[in-house]
């Protein structure tokens, strides 16, 4: 499955890197795309990704203090 392209993509954040696959620990999905970022190297949250979070402060849990910047 392909994914939908990124608000930050579209919004051309600096930060972004692309998509990556990663390994999930269930038989029925063994591994997943994942949009991801220098702020989510794990994967960007949908809410950034697709939503209505412009992501200008960092969310609980980030991990980092990266936000948008316009590239």
């Amino acid at each position: 499955m392909q994914l939908q392209e990124p608000e930050c993509y579209k919004r051309q954040c600096i930060h972004f890197i692309g998509v990556k696959t990663i390994e999930e620990e269930t038989e029925e999905h063994p591994e997943i795309d994942v949009n991801y970022c220098e702020a989510f190297p794990a994967g960007i949250p949908d809410d950034i990704a697709y939503g209505d979070n412009l992501h200008l402060k960092p969310v609980d849990n980030q991990g980092n203090d990266i936000v948008y910047e316009k590239g």
